[in-house]
């Protein structure tokens, strides 16, 4: 092993040979259970996010883990083609040549996607190499494979042919810009600064008039009724009167809804039906008209007045204004915040829109979905998502399935020239099941199917439903999605309702959704923030210059680009270090606990780089001390173990049952921890340190030694083997050099054996006395901290109150116990004896003594205690002010402040010991 860690020199050398090997297939050779994961498929127009990179060290551990544990394990990767993203991308490259998708036809356009797609389109599964992810990548799929695309149009004709799949007009989420319906998902509603205006809408009769208030007054055009709540005295009277439309001149009635609030504004709303989602469903309840007033790029059309027609909604909404305040019909205008609807691709403003779509009638699939949950056939981890679940599910709409781009699957549905619709999977079939005359002129919609129906049919449509079914029996149901929550309705719960309806099992066995990834002050990572940090330039580094062009580069707002670029150069003056996979895996897996949103902490990756370079010197360090020494390979010859080999042996087995537990029930964050703890503290920090008394001990016997020797190697095995899922290159590195010296076969980690539990190891009464032996040396290093007491001084021990137990693991460990805590002499006092001025540390009832005369200046101690009293109390002084400043604590972020509250709170603590060892030495 080189000298020195180097993450980068190792990760493509290991990642090629696994890969080249074969060693991510599944091996039909296993022992145990089936074990199926399906990746979550990333856009194939994607790069890895810290959201991909936290979720896939989540799903490769697993992996891991259960192929170490002899299942046969499947990690099934693809990608998903990601319609609306893949065909702006491509029509960009077209806007740059000047030229649009309509120039060339449809036919041409989706052929240069193709051609996109397999030039550029696997930038995302060589990140996911890079992360060590190891998935079958021979069985890699993509969402528009012959395959997928066989199963999807079985899919939608089944569903068509069982009356589940119609065409309709209702209400959807509109993008003007791309010409198409978007789901929820693809909309985000941000808060912005708009305006209330409030109109007056006369009385039919001239009698008075009502005020009402909206954010769109352009949308009064489509008005059908203005609303009271049916308790609201004010307007008793007024229920079954109508009004008459300022701008329009028609008149429309003044209904009665439970939906008014009475609070807000006048309690007079405006009701539009086709252009709002609640004032649509309260139209169906009323029986209103429905009146669409926009073109499909949201411009007024020819239902509204001649002098508006072929206005930007924006624009009519100025006229709009215009008009009502020359007609005296405008009562007051008011600056309010409101949730703004924008389409996450286009940025454009989405409008509710009535159109024909195809939907997917639900409610018959929800049914044996939700049972699915409830009798525990599929269940969420954590546990409390089933409710949210369950909320979604009970209150499940119809599915708009349809998008009106090119690039996606086709809806199998032609069309006759007097409008009659077919489904089939393609036009011969439709024209053989219907005996079509070839004179009869068929079409086929023009629209595509949403990306959501794809991916809906992931778990077996990856697995070759509906043509081949060997797959299907081998790995499905799948064992375990790992999924965001944002998604647990968009894709888990239509995965659930088709896998039932189509192969009549649940798709998985278990859902575990995890949390957000959030910066270090837990504010969402996002471009507009500046503060995304991409998971490769976690591993390779970034130099300060590219981070900020990365983060700056495409903003179209120069003060806020400027922004994010002082804020950048602040927080990271000097770029990002190279941490390495393995340090960002395990950054990742110390912060999974179940479901909750995690602060990704830069100085975790620190410290786990280090942890990397202890694991790394702790294993030079054994193969310097073992490698062409006997290591009891040698089952013949004779072998003693010392206290400290029986202790760390017992410690294995614990910690071994401890991570597979943890990794059994999700919790990553507690197995990294311990991990973490029993290589640093207890192996690194104790183990290596106790077994150089026998190793550098000539009267050790042989037999001694090679047990040491035979412990040494075979506990850093198992470690490298339980470390192996989370980091899996150092741990492979390291694992080449050990295993010939713990008598191991050739081969790779990932393919040995999961450490497992063995309860013939483990040895209380080892455990107890070494942690006695721990106790004894921490004592004496504590008080060697608070005494200033140089480590390489060697101090006399006196020892008062011990018992019987005492004695006897004092006599068998006084050796050890002189040479790790640096000691002098250890003398017992009996209970006549006067013990001299000294300081106490206590192991159970006895106590541990350290005479002070001669090892400390008692005065010259004083008085630079009494410099760092001033100087703490300086602190404190300081940060009480600051956090008593009324200015500071309102206007600074709560995680700022919180910050200064810490930092309070933890230079008190360090105030108070300081305080409390001059009284001591003051006594002295």
């Amino acid at each position: 092993m080189e000298k020195h860690f180097d993450s980068q020199s190792i990760e493509t050398k290991w990642y090629k040979h696994w890969e080249d090997s074969g060693y991510f297939k599944p091996s039909q050779s296993s022992t145990g259970d089936s074990y199926t994961i399906m990746i979550p498929p990333p856009n194939v127009t994607g790069s890895l996010h810290m959201g991909h990179a936290f979720q896939d060290t989540i799903m490769d551990t697993l992996i891991r883990y259960h192929r170490m544990k002899g299942d046969e394990t499947l990690w099934q990767p693809g990608t998903d083609h990601a319609g609306i993203a893949t065909q702006m991308v491509v029509e960009r490259q077209l806007a740059a040549q000047g030229i649009t998708r309509h120039d060339i036809g449809r036919e041409a356009f989706t052929k240069k996607i193709w051609e996109w797609k397999e030039e550029s389109g696997g930038t995302i599964t060589q990140q996911l190499r890079r992360l060590g992810a190891s998935p079958d990548w021979s069985r890699e799929r993509f969402t528009m494979d012959d395959g997928l695309s066989d199963a999807v149009q079985e899919v939608f004709v089944k569903l068509f042919e069982d009356d589940l799949i119609y065409r309709g007009k209702r209400l959807v989420n509109w993008d003007p810009v791309l010409h198409t319906a978007v789901s929820d998902l693809e909309v985000i509603s941000e808060e912005e600064q708009g305006s209330l205006w409030h109109m007056r809408y006369p009385l039919t009769d001239g009698s008075d008039h009502l005020v009402v208030a909206t954010t769109r007054p352009e949308t009064l055009f489509g008005d059908q009724a203005v609303a009271v709540h049916p308790d609201d005295e004010r307007y008793q009277d007024l229920i079954g009167k109508t009004i008459t439309l300022p701008l329009v001149g028609r008149e429309i009635p003044i209904i009665a809804d439970d939906y008014v609030d009475m609070e807000f504004g006048t309690g007079c709303v405006k009701i539009t039906p086709a252009h709002d989602f609640n004032d649509y469903e309260m139209g169906k309840r009323h029986n209103l008209p429905v009146l669409n007033i926009l073109t499909d790029d949201a411009k007024l059309n020819e239902d509204v007045p001649e002098k508006y027609q072929g206005m930007d909604r924006f624009d009519a909404r100025k006229q709009a204004i215009k008009d009502l305040e020359e007609q005296g019909l405008m009562a007051s205008i008011q600056p309010h915040k409101l949730m703004v609807p924008r389409g996450d691709r286009s940025g454009s403003v989405i409008e509710p829109y009535l159109t024909d779509q195809w939907y997917v009638a639900v409610q018959e699939l929800a049914k044996p979905a939700i049972d699915a949950v409830k009798n525990g056939d599929i269940e969420f981890v954590p546990k409390n998502w089933e409710n949210t679940y369950f909320e979604w599910m009970n209150n499940i709409q119809d599915w708009c399935i349809s998008r009106q781009i090119w690039w996606g699957h086709r809806i199998p549905a032609w069309y006759d020239e007097d409008g009659k619709v077919y489904v089939g999977k393609s036009e011969e079939a439709v024209r053989e099941k219907h005996q079509l005359a070839d004179s009869i002129k068929l079409s086929q919609d023009n629209d595509v199917l949403d990306t959501w129906f794809s991916s809906a049919l992931w778990t077996f449509s990856t697995l070759g439903w509906p043509n081949s079914m060997e797959d299907m029996a081998r790995f499905h149901p799948t064992s375990v999605l790992v999924t965001g929550f944002d998604i647990i309705f968009f894709w888990v719960a239509r995965m659930i309702m088709m896998s039932l309806k189509f192969t009549g099992e649940v798709p998985f066995k278990q859902v575990y959704v995890h949390g957000l990834v959030r910066d270090g002050e837990g504010q969402k990572m996002s471009k507009s923030k500046g503060n995304v940090l991409d998971p490769i330039d976690l591993i390779d580094g970034i130099t300060l210059e590219e981070l900020v062009s990365k983060r700056t580069t495409g903003m179209m707002q120069p003060e806020k680009a400027a922004k994010i670029e002082k804020s950048t150069r602040r927080q990271f003056p000097d770029g990002l270090e190279p941490y390495g996979t393995d340090a960002i895996r395990f950054t990742f897996a110390s912060l999974a606990s179940t479901g909750r949103d995690i602060r990704f902490d830069l100085n975790r990756c620190e410290g786990y780089r280090n942890f990397c370079n202890k694991l790394w010197n702790a294993s030079r360090y054994v193969l310097m001390n073992t490698e062409g020494e006997d290591t009891g390979t040698d089952p013949s010859l004779p072998t003693e173990l010392s206290l400290a080999d029986q202790w760390i042996t017992s410690q294995l087995q614990k910690v071994s049952q401890e991570v597979q537990k943890h990794f059994d029930s999700y919790r990553f964050d507690l197995a990294a921890t311990a991990l973490y703890e029993f290589t640093w503290n207890e192996y690194c920090d104790w183990y290596l340190e106790l077994v150089k008394a026998t190793l550098n001990d000539d009267s050790s016997s042989e037999a001694a030694k090679r047990g040491s020797r035979k412990t040494l190697v075979l506990v850093l095995e198992s470690i490298l083997r339980l470390l192996h899922p989370i980091m899996p290159f150092i741990t492979e590195e390291a694992w080449q050099a050990v295993a010939p010296l713990a008598g191991k076969a050739e081969g790779s980690i990932m393919l040995q054996p999961y450490p497992a539990f063995d309860a013939s190891l483990v040895n209380e009464a080892a455990e107890q006395e070494l942690d006695w032996v721990k106790q004894f040396i921490i004592g004496i290093r504590k008080i060697r901290a608070e005494m200033d007491i140089a480590p390489s001084k060697k101090l006399p021990v006196m020892l008062t109150q011990l018992n019987a137990q005492d004695i006897t693991w004092l006599d068998n460990n006084q050796a050890a116990l002189i040479s790790l805590a640096r000691l002098e002499s250890i003398e017992v006092l009996n209970s006549a004896e006067e013990a001299p001025e000294s300081a106490v540390a206590l192991v159970g009832e006895m106590n541990i003594l350290i005479p002070m005369a001669g090892l400390i200046d008692k005065e010259a101690e004083l008085e630079r205690l009494q410099k760092e009293i001033g100087k703490l109390a300086g602190e404190v002084k300081r940060f009480t002010g600051k956090l008593s400043n009324e200015s500071f604590v309102s206007r600074a972020p709560a995680a700022v402040v919180d910050k200064e509250k810490a930092k309070l709170a933890n230079t008190e603590i360090a105030l108070k010991n300081l305080k409390d060892q001059y009284e001591k030495i003051n006594q002295m």
